[in-house]
């Protein structure tokens, strides 16, 4: 059945080869990405009928609000919103600055909240409708080297888990997807950022840690194009899941993840479940 699927950040990575599948399957798409509309056009193939191509910056509520209105002109309707866009801010906590954490968020949580804000009363209005967000395995675990990015992933974790109920009487769905690693543009510069300050003790630890990143650049295990598809299977789908860990290597830190929550709850059940006030107590 095909869908109008709303996709951020399909002007490069893993947003293109979302934007191209959901084409080639059919479905009507409203590709959005910070660069020129021409250009977004251009990497997708060219004008198409089933094409909308918005310039939005995930940032600007305006942005959002334009680009949402743009589809329901357009299309007539928004079934599926994939919150795809997102970048890295990278590096030992101390070096990363207030000013880029603040960043960090901006795009990667409150961006998917701006455009999310913008779509649901469209879905709303529709009775129907799925809200697919992209997080990563560092929404799961957290990393050396990673605490501005895994913070921000974290948070988009705990606010999609709680917008499913807000908007499940609705018949909205949401799904959350957890990659591993992909090999998209995510580790290019323009999607990562260094940190901006420099601290003599993490100095030793800092210089490899970046070498080793960008050499990781184009080896990745995982192949986006088949991300894409996974998650346009996942977007026809009767009853969506309502997390998706791709990717072995997501997966298996998953599994780690888990056992090692219940082994760390099993341990504090002594100190930790005896805490409750004791109303018979003189």
């Amino acid at each position: 059945m095909s869908k109008v699927i709303l996709v951020t950040g399909a002007g490069r990575g893993l947003g293109t080869d979302i934007a191209r599948e959901a084409l080639a399957a059919g479905h009507q798409v409203v590709a959005t990405g910070r660069r020129r509309r021409e250009e977004v056009e251009k990497t997708l193939g060219g004008p198409q009928d089933n094409l909308l191509v918005t310039r939005l910056d995930v940032t600007s509520p305006e942005d959002a609000e334009a680009t949402a209105q743009a589809a329901v002109d357009r299309f007539g309707r928004i079934d599926v919103l994939i919150n795809n866009a997102g970048n890295l801010f990278t590096g030992y906590f101390e070096e990363i600055s207030p000013a880029q954490m603040r960043r960090q968020f901006e795009t990667n949580l409150f961006g998917p909240m701006n455009v999310t804000r913008a779509v649901l009363p469209i879905m709303r209005r529709q009775r129907a409708g799925h809200v697919i967000t992209i997080t990563s395995t560092a929404g799961l675990v957290g990393m050396e080297f990673t605490s501005a990015y895994a913070a921000s992933k974290f948070a988009e974790e705990g606010w999609m888990e709680s917008l499913r109920y807000d908007v499940e009487p609705y018949n909205i769905q949401t799904t959350i997807v957890e990659p591993g690693y992909f090999r998209t543009e995510l580790l290019v510069d323009g999607s990562t950022t260094w940190p901006e300050l420099s601290i003599d003790d993490y100095a030793p630890r800092t210089a490899p840690r970046i070498e080793g990143m960008k050499s990781m650049n184009g080896k990745q295990p995982g192949d986006p194009a088949k991300l894409a598809r996974a998650l346009l299977t996942i977007a026809q789908q009767e009853k969506p899941l309502l997390r998706f860990v791709a990717g072995a290597d997501a997966i298996e830190a998953a599994e780690a993840k888990a056992k090692d929550l219940l082994a760390q709850a099993e341990a504090s059940r002594e100190l930790g479940g005896a805490l409750a006030y004791d109303d018979n107590h003189a």
